[in-house]
């Protein structure tokens, strides 16, 4: 009877990996393919500021994890996925939420990434609206790939540049508490 509920158990486990969520109107989907990586959802919310929904972030690890120091630290492939969802973001706000993070991020200390901090920039100074998305998505010897609406923009090398950038998210000083909680999967 006991090997028949942890059967059951691990059966329920493996069933709930890999499922998709549905979050202020956005479906983040189960998994996400990124390079030779299948991933699969770690979790997601919504940012939100003033009571205004700004866009739904989701966190693709290749195994659920909880511990945002751990991920922040890991050399392995992962992504967070942004789903714009106001029209409030456009490029102006989010070159200042990034460079707001990257601050938080790096206790103040962004001139040994200032060039790849550049880099992202660039790509968030095209046009930004209402449901574009982003996946950041990181791959261990390669940097960081930034696709807009399934498009490479860019890739930015790097393993300290992939660290704050995740960091931004998921470290100390986050972009939002709330979100962080649900990326790290917090339901």
């Amino acid at each position: 009877m006991k090997k028949l509920a942890t059967l059951f158990a691990l059966i329920i486990a493996l069933s709930s990996m890999g499922q998709s969520k549905k979050i202020s109107g956005v479906t983040l989907p189960g998994k996400l393919k990124l390079g030779e990586s299948e991933l699969i959802l770690n979790g997601g919310e919504v940012r939100e500021k003033y009571w205004i929904d700004l866009y739904v972030g989701g966190l693709y690890l290749e195994s659920k994890s909880s511990n945002g120091k751990t991920i922040i630290a890991a050399n392995k492939p992962m992504a967070i996925k942004l789903h714009i969802v106001s029209s409030l973001i456009d490029s102006e706000t989010m070159i200042d939420a990034v460079n707001d993070g990257f601050e938080r991020a790096t206790e103040g200390n962004t001139k040994p990434i200032q060039a790849e901090i550049d880099q992202l920039i660039k790509i968030f100074s095209e046009p930004i609206k209402d449901n574009d998305e982003y996946i950041l998505g990181y791959i261990p010897g390669k940097g960081v790939e930034v696709l807009k609406n399934g498009k490479s923009a860019g890739v930015i090398e790097g393993f300290a540049f992939k660290k704050a950038l995740f960091s931004i998210w998921l470290g100390d000083e986050p972009a939002s508490s709330d979100l962080k909680k649900g990326m790290l999967g917090a339901d």
